[in-house]
């Protein structure tokens, strides 16, 4: 029945121990061997108040007899080996606790579960998977990842589409479906709701039970791996939702596992999330800090991964339930040892963090003080900008300074722009519904937003539906309203966006100086009377640039002047009034010519057409020579935003 117990080495022990065993999955969990021609299936677990363990599972008639762990240390780690190739089975460990009580928990370790609602782990190998995404990881490694485009497209897969019958779509599916349809959409990045096995639906994945377990809601694990290696194949990055700071309570769960706080504090103050229903994970524990930090690069190692959207740093750097915000020491210096770590395994993993406090440093290297984040959520920016474009637009003067102050603070951090699920659901309106107005007014409006946030600095994510302008608010339950693309107006918003994305990717100054203020400069930010600001994104290069006006009122204006810096002629590259996009089409055709007035403290000025409710874009019109075969030069006007690169 079982073999000769292979204990793990003294000095992985120790590691685990001390919260440096950062490929930790390799001995805890279920591992089939072949060893001296013979198999075996390893179980391993770390219980330290437990006081007896059991495997039971469909092979021994969820009997444990004879299927008892031998305590290995003194620090509570587990081990059995079967003599049997126990592939495809499913199993529990049967834990006594120190009050006599008798639990059965799934494998914190495993790598595969079963479908929801039924909650055993399965014994099964993440090996042989046959990658394909060589050139991407090459081509990933020579990027600057601040001077890059990152256009964010956040996607829950459980109703992105369903079935008619109900039944989700599979990994394998969905890379048929979502890859070509985000690849034609324009965006860099795909961002996946946490993909860890959880028992509710309705969590989105927030509430882990499995954090090695890719969710069988949708497959298995290699066929997550096929859809992330298709991603890569067509040229998409994917991040992955995931949560270390809290897990949700079901009894075959992390939550009180060998009968006592194992994984999360001991102090209910600390531990519990009452609003959410979930425990924090002790982060001042070693061995919680071997499972978290192992995690990461678990999912970096089996399914090349390219980021982590950490949910809910706020909830680490603080302790919750204090009304203090006092800082989480443990939080913070967990936080750091992760980054590092992520970092020191792949450099080109994207670390994004989901906080919505002022804590400073968030994206400064820890050697420098930081916490060592990539980027950070500009939760600041979002809420005042919704909190403006939900102002009646007559009153918008009154609350001006919503959207002036978010450029006091965008170069402080690496910063990404989220319209995100969260701002999408229970009540809160879909983004184009969130707008005033009529009908028309709505979907112009929603068209600005979705401008200004293009145009302003800092990194982008949307929404899945956003795309579209889905009228309802999300619902989770149900595929996105796909039916919407059959209305003109829908279609249009749809092509303003895949527009706004291909200008984004192909000009460089509203990319290229994201990080740092030389990128960004005011032209008018004081016209509080007719809600209008104008700007000017800067790329490295000084005579590349963007002059972005913003109307946020119903007013149209003819002959507006803007002051520019340079004596250029500019060409509309954008207006979101244009009526291809739905608008009334109040657009500037022609080249605009800089006039020798001085305007908005700068040297020159031109004056265009600023339609109601619109975003406009000016490029300046870039010459260069060329020579023809008499030898003589001859200027050519080129719009240079339909070049690559420019």
């Amino acid at each position: 029945m079982t073999v000769e117990t292979v204990y793990p080495t003294e000095f992985q022990l120790h590691l685990f121990h001390e919260g440096n065993l950062f490929e930790s999955y390799r001995l805890f969990g279920s591992h089939v061997h072949h060893k001296n021609g013979e198999v075996y299936t390893s179980f391993c677990v770390w219980a330290p108040n437990a006081l007896s363990i059991q495997l039971v599972g469909d092979f021994n008639n969820w009997s444990g007899e004879g299927y008892s762990l031998e305590q290995i240390n003194n620090e509570g780690v587990w081990l059995l080996n079967v003599d049997k190739d126990l592939t495809g089975s499913m199993y529990k460990y049967k834990l006594t606790t120190p009050d006599g009580k008798v639990f059965l928990k799934a494998d914190p370790y495993a790598f595969f579960s079963e479908v929801r609602p039924n909650t055993a782990s399965i014994v099964y190998s993440l090996e042989g998977y046959k990658w394909k995404d060589t050139k991407w990881k090459q081509k990933k490694a020579k990027k600057n990842y601040l001077n890059e485009p990152l256009a964010i497209y956040e996607v829950h897969l459980g109703s992105w589409k369903i079935h008619e019958s109900g039944d989700l779509y599979t990994y394998r599916e969905l890379a048929d479906e979502l890859i070509p349809y985000v690849v034609e959409q324009g965006f860099t990045h795909l961002e996946l709701l946490p993909l860890v096995e959880h028992p509710l639906d309705i969590s989105w994945g927030y509430q882990g039970t499995g954090y090695y377990s890719a969710t069988s809601r949708f497959g298995e694990p290699k066929d997550l791996m096929y859809f992330i290696d298709q991603c890569h194949q067509h040229g998409l990055g994917v991040i992955l939702d995931w949560v270390p700071g809290h897990f949700c309570k079901d009894a075959h769960g992390l939550y009180q596992f060998d009968g006592t706080s194992q994984f999360d504090y001991a102090n209910p103050m600390d531990r519990e999330n009452h609003v959410w229903g979930t425990a924090n994970f002790d982060l001042g524990k070693n061995e919680v800090q071997s499972f978290l930090i192992s995690n990461a690069i678990f999912w970096m190692e089996y399914f090349h991964v390219d980021g982590f959207r950490v949910d809910a740093v706020s909830n680490i750097i603080y302790w919750p339930n204090s009304n203090e915000n006092s800082v989480n020491q443990y939080g913070i210096d967990f936080l750091q040892k992760l980054n590092q770590t992520v970092s020191q395994y792949d450099s080109t993993v994207l670390m994004f963090a989901e906080d919505s406090t002022d804590w400073p440093q968030v994206t400064a290297p820890v050697h420098y003080g930081g916490i060592g984040f990539h980027y950070k959520w500009n939760m600041g920016w979002m809420n005042d900008i919704l909190t403006y474009m939900e102002t009646d637009p007559v009153h918008r003067k009154h609350v001006h300074d919503k959207v002036s102050f978010s450029l006091h603070y965008a170069f402080s951090e690496n910063f990404v722009l989220p319209f995100s699920h969260d701002e999408v659901v229970h009540g809160k309106k879909s983004l184009v519904d969130k707008m005033p107005g009529d009908y028309w007014q709505k979907f112009a409006q929603f068209r600005l937003l979705l401008g200004y946030m293009i145009a302003h600095p800092g990194k982008k994510l949307l929404f899945m539906g956003n795309e579209f302008a889905q009228f309802a608010e999300w619902k989770d339950k149900e595929q996105l309203d796909w039916m919407l693309l059959d209305y003109e107006m829908h279609q249009k918003a749809n092509e303003y966006m895949k527009e706004l994305l291909k200008i984004y990717k192909r000009s460089k100054p509203l990319f290229q100086l994201d990080h740092v203020n030389e990128g960004f400069d005011w032209i008018d930010v004081n016209n509080r009377e007719q809600s209008i600001f104008s700007f000017i994104r800067k790329a490295e290069s000084e005579e590349d640039y963007l002059v972005v006006i913003c109307n946020f009122t119903y007013h149209t204006y003819e002959n507006y002047r803007i002051g520019v810096p340079l004596n250029n002629s500019f060409r509309e590259i954008l207006n979101s009034d244009t009526d291809r996009f739905g608008g009334a089409n109040y657009i500037n055709k022609k080249i605009i010519k800089a006039e020798k007035v001085e305007f908005h403290g700068k040297p020159y000025s031109v004056q265009l057409t600023i339609p109601a409710f619109s975003m406009i874009i000016l490029r300046p019109v870039q010459h260069r020579k060329e020579r023809k075969g008499n030898g003589k030069e001859t200027v050519r006007r080129n719009a240079s935003s339909r070049r690559k690169g420019e």
